[in-house]
């Protein structure tokens, strides 16, 4: 049985971006860089299906960004609390 090849990410890009703007087909690009043209028609489609995460990623940081410093406040009020707590404690013994 043959083994399956495995191509970079970085190829697969490039082969994909050469049939979206080279002006060659599927084909002609398959042929040229030794790959199946069903696997190119394959990498183009999972391509243009996830183009827009790409764009989403600024969304995604901020949202992440935005949790962070929320807790990072939550986390200085606990201490605040935990603080003015062993204070009271401390104070009563």
């Amino acid at each position: 049985m043959a083994r399956r090849r495995r191509y970079t990410p970085k190829l697969k890009a490039q082969v994909v971006l050469e049939v979206l703007t080279g002006g060659k087909t599927p084909g002609q690009v398959a042929k040229a860089y030794g790959v199946r043209p069903n696997s190119v028609q394959l990498w183009k489609r999972r391509f243009v299906e996830r183009a827009p995460e790409v764009f989403a990623g600024d969304t995604a940081v901020n949202e992440y960004e935005r949790r962070i410093r929320d807790l990072e406040q939550l986390l200085g009020k606990k201490e605040v609390e935990i603080a003015l707590l062993k204070n009271f404690l401390g104070g009563r013994g």
